[in-house]
């Protein structure tokens, strides 16, 4: 029995070919982002933009009416709440952003719980209030910041290794497709208001991680092929490369995403956000790797000769006098 091939042996497909047509709508579609970014913003979350927590225990009932819960919620007016489990199945926390002008007036947050807690007991006798917490603008806004530093610091941390391994175009090849990943999945984010919380730059996180992965093993196989191969022009050998690690690069995605569209099909809503954001990662990733990070060596000029030690004079002096000893 043959085991199944997704990508036969002889494949030889010319990616580079349409290197300048994909650079283009790339960039077009990274400007597209940003400006929507820009324009309409991202639906920043709780953990961003400060809110109300409150911890309930359903004590008669083996499993929280998270349903229930968050249309009993939901018809206060106050926006759509956030319920997770919290700790056992019957212990849920209740979510929402603080209301306009919380800020300047605490009452209203205080308000807001009440009339929470309220609703809630009267539709649920047996619930018991464990907490009731605010968190607020200022503390969310210092979570907002660090958890772009730590977006802006990975790629940077990344870039710098990469420089390291191989030669300064790499790293400026591989920092570009990451800044093309992160700002594409920042613009599905800017485009549907999906809510934007630490899940999410966990996500990010998560994908820049995936994504330089799979442009290191494509980078490796560049090199290994320009020490090789050192009279093949670079388009071609940018070419072998790519098709050489493709079918590492399409188990590996499809592997992912099989587990992604379980989650976006069967997975709890809370997780929606996350699973999304990796979703489109692996597929940007992949795209990224194959014709943003390797097509751009070209236009920096990397060529057989880059991982060639240059020769100084005297190094030529002390050759030549070798030479002229034997």
């Amino acid at each position: 029995m043959k085991l199944l091939k997704l990508v036969p042996d002889n494949t030889n497909i010319n990616f580079l070919r349409w290197r300048v047509p994909f650079y283009v709508i790339s960039l077009l579609l990274m400007a597209a982002s940003v400006g929507l970014v820009l324009t309409k913003g991202l639906n920043l979350g709780v953990d961003f933009v400060g809110g109300q927590m409150i911890r309930v225990t359903f004590v008669q009932s083996a499993e929280a009416p998270v349903a229930v819960l968050r249309e009993t919620v939901g018809n206060l007016g106050y926006g759509e709440p956030i319920i997770q489990q919290f700790g056992k199945p019957n212990e849920v926390s209740i979510r929402m952003k603080l209301p306009e002008g919380s800020d300047d007036d605490p009452g209203l947050a205080n308000t807001m719980s009440n009339k929470i807690i309220a609703a809630v007991k009267a539709g649920h006798p047996d619930v018991r209030i464990d907490g009731n917490d605010t968190v607020s603008g200022k503390v969310s806004g210092e979570l907002f910041k660090t958890g772009m530093q730590a977006l802006i610091a990975a790629v940077i941390a990344i870039s710098i290794y990469i420089w390291v391994r191989f030669e300064w175009q790499f790293g400026v090849g591989a920092l570009f497709a990451l800044l093309h990943d992160v700002t594409l999945t920042l613009g599905l984010f800017a485009l549907t208001q999906m809510e934007f919380d630490l899940n999410i730059v966990a996500a990010l996180l998560t994908l820049i991680g995936y994504s330089l992965n799979d442009t290191i093993v494509v980078y490796d196989r560049i090199r290994e092929n320009m020490k090789k191969y050192r009279r093949m022009p670079m388009p071609e050998l940018l070419n072998l490369s790519v098709n050489e690690t493709l079918s590492r690069t399409i188990v590996t995605s499809l592997s992912v995403l099989i587990t992604l569209l379980a989650l976006l099909l069967l997975g709890p809503n809370v997780i929606f956000g996350f699973t999304a954001a990796i979703t489109l990662g692996i597929f940007v990733g992949t795209y990224s790797s194959v014709y943003m990070a390797a097509p751009i060596l070209i236009w920096l000029k990397v060529n057989a000769a880059s991982f060639v030690p240059t020769e100084s004079e005297l190094d030529r002096q002390e050759k030549l006098a070798r030479e002229g000893g034997a």
